[in-house]
């Protein structure tokens, strides 16, 4: 059990320790041989990789070919990004002992935690995979199906007749219901009212508050500041929440995540998660299913509202209930605007990879963004075209948001059936029409439409 009277120093003990998540990383030798890169000093690159992903991206591509190198703050560690399928299929397919995720994603440690599931590796992201895996199973997914079906349909019916708004606020307020509810199972509304504004502030804050992790000292200002407090205020709620929930009596009868995790590994001899481990795993999944599927929704009703056939076609799939194409458009939406720009793996051993032997302490990953637009495997590349994935599965290693391999993300299935039971529910209500054209912009380590992806909604 956790003293709530601990919380901040439970907190402060997250901050110091996940500096060095997962154990010490080796370091490149500085004269190690490296693909090709650009020669700006590390700051630069780490400004345009962070800030300026949509162009740096492609352009890394055109001017050095599918792999290049690119060096990050602090010290110029090297980043190698391939962006060939089957070299991504090289980084999935590595050994875990050697690809370390863990310490690829640490940036992230100080938010999520070190037990989360994007940052642990080897025995211990085994351990933690197969005690959250039974959550997201199939049958699962049907359980969490109804109550997801029954939020949207409120969200909906909250939309004003010929009302125009940014799809993305409306996208991520629905997703962090969904997540409060069915994930963390919350439906006391005073703690639901406490626990809103804190999420909101940890997603919504610019790439410059990451450097706060790289630099401590940083905290003590402005809006590093502020988001150090707004860690404090959250953890302090998780844990009431799952102090509370460890005391429930009906807690065998509950179907939400948490419940879930708090019953598991008990009666399989398994070791039990502890109330810290359960926060983090918590907090990633927030993290990592609430603004990305919200993203991923409201790019679908900016490009939906754009062209009246696959308009059409939407409204007679919602109609006649077939998932199949609410799913083939979701999937196009989050191969046209990704959101996440990359998948990272750290070598903790030397490894060749797309014909180039890297050290031990290089950073290796498919380029998600530039893997999405190549041709040879999305032919048009920019044209929203959702019949990509209808009767059929794109080439492997080519459509990866979810990543791939072993650490392909827990969450893919819940995030599909929540996208489609959405459109469902938006498009058997309301006529949807884009205002305005959209383009993406980094928000944190996300890609959200820079004006909201704006709608104007009526009702049929």
């Amino acid at each position: 059990m956790t003293a709530l009277d601990d919380v901040r120093a439970l907190t402060d003990r997250r901050f110091r320790a996940t500096n060095q998540v997962g154990g010490s990383t080796p370091s490149p030798p500085r004269d190690a041989a490296l693909p090709p890169g650009p020669r700006w000093p590390a700051a630069a690159q780490t400004v345009a990789l962070l800030r300026f992903r949509h162009w740096f991206h492609p352009w890394l591509h055109r001017t050095y070919g599918d792999v290049f190198t690119v060096r990050l703050m602090p010290g110029g560690r090297p980043l190698v990004m391939v962006t060939r399928p089957e070299h991504a299929k090289e980084v999935f397919a590595g050994d875990p002992d050697v690809f370390h995720a863990g310490k690829g994603n640490a940036i992230l440690g100080p938010v999520m935690g070190r037990h989360s599931l994007l940052l642990q590796d080897s025995v211990e992201h085994q351990r933690a995979r197969r005690l959250l895996m039974p959550a997201f199973n199939g049958q699962a997914l049907k359980e969490y199906a109804g109550l997801v079906r029954e939020l949207a349909a409120a969200e909906v019916d909250s939309w004003g007749d010929r009302s125009g708004f940014a799809s993305l606020d409306r996208m991520n307020a629905l997703t962090l219901e969904v997540i409060l509810r069915v994930v963390f199972g919350v439906t006391d509304e005073r703690r639901l009212a406490e626990l809103r504004p804190r999420v909101n502030a940890t997603v919504d804050v610019p790439p410059i508050v990451l450097l706060a992790w790289g630099y401590p000292w940083l905290q003590r200002f402005g809006i590093w500041r502020r988001t150090v407090e707004n860690q404090y205020a959250l953890d302090r709620l998780m844990f009431a929440e799952i102090r509370e929930r460890r005391a429930a009596p009906d807690l065998g009868e509950r179907t939400d995540v948490l419940s879930r995790l708090l019953r598991a590994g008990v009666d399989d001899g398994d070791e039990p998660l502890t109330d810290v481990e359960l926060r983090d795993q918590l907090v990633t999944l927030l993290l990592a299913g609430h603004e990305t599927t919200a993203t991923a929704l409201a790019w679908a009703l900016h490009e939906l509202g754009r062209h009246p056939d696959l308009h059409a076609r939407t409204v007679r799939a919602a109609e006649e209930g077939d998932d199949a194409w609410l799913e083939a458009v979701l999937k196009e939406s989050m191969r046209l605007h990704p959101v996440i720009p990359l998948v990272v793996r750290t070598l903790m051993r030397p490894a060749r990879i797309a014909g180039h032997d890297l050290p031990a302490g290089a950073t290796v990953g498919p380029s998600i963004v530039v893997s999405h637009q190549r041709d040879e495997a999305f032919p048009d590349p920019w044209t929203f075209r959702p019949e990509r994935f209808l009767g059929q599965n794109p080439a492997p290693n080519t459509w990866i948001p979810f990543g791939g391999g072993v650490r392909r993300c827990i969450g893919a299935g819940f995030a599909t059936m929540e996208g489609v039971a959405v459109l469902r529910e938006v498009f058997t209500r309301v006529d949807v029409h884009t205002d305005g054209r959209d383009e993406p912009r980094v928000r944190n380590i996300t890609s959200v439409p820079r004006f909201g992806a704006r709608i104007t909604v009526r009702r049929r």
